[in-house]
Formats: structure tokens, sequence, C-alpha cells
């Protein structure tokens, strides 16, 4: 999760793509085409290992758009293929 948000600080659209599972990867150019984001901070609140392959991580992130704060969070799942940790999808926590 960790290198996959320092990708996305950087703006690696080539790590993103690796590091994403193929059945639910948007296309180099979608992840290009979205608005310059300042990205502030991850923190991490939870890890499980359903098995030897699926994890969640279940995090939070923080980012400016325009000079305005966001806040993503975020309960990832992941799988493990070829030795590799790759994200598979996840699912947006609405804001209380």
């Amino acid at each position: 999760m960790r290198s996959r948000y320092s990708a996305y600080v950087l703006a690696n659209v080539a790590y993103l793509q690796a590091t994403w599972h193929p059945d639910t990867r948007p296309s180099s150019r979608a992840l290009e085409d979205q608005e310059r984001v300042q990205w502030l901070g991850l923190q991490v609140m939870r890890h499980e290992n359903s098995d030897d392959s699926h994890a969640i991580v279940e995090f939070v992130a923080r980012y400016k758009i325009n000079g305005r704060a966001h806040r993503l969070h975020e309960v990832s799942r992941f799988v493990c293929e070829q030795g590799r940790w790759i994200y598979l999808d996840g699912v947006v926590e609405k804001p209380r």
C-alpha cells in the first residue's frame, strides 16, 4: 500500500499499472488524465490477511486539489500472484 501511495505522489503511472490487477486496472491514460493532486499523507488503519494470497488494507490518504483539502478512506483488496501483491479493488468509505 505504501509503495502504491508513493507512486501516486510521484505520478508513477507505470508502477501503478504494474501493481494493479489486470481485471480491474484502468487504462494508463485514465491515470495520467487525473487532476493534479498534492498528496499530503497516508495512514494505514489496518491490514488483515484472509489467507496466503488475499489481504485487505484500510487506509486514509489526505490530499489537496486546487488548494482544497480532501481525504480518501478506503478498504482495499489485494491478491498475491506469482509472489507479488497486487491491488484488486477497494470500497471507499463515506464520510460520517
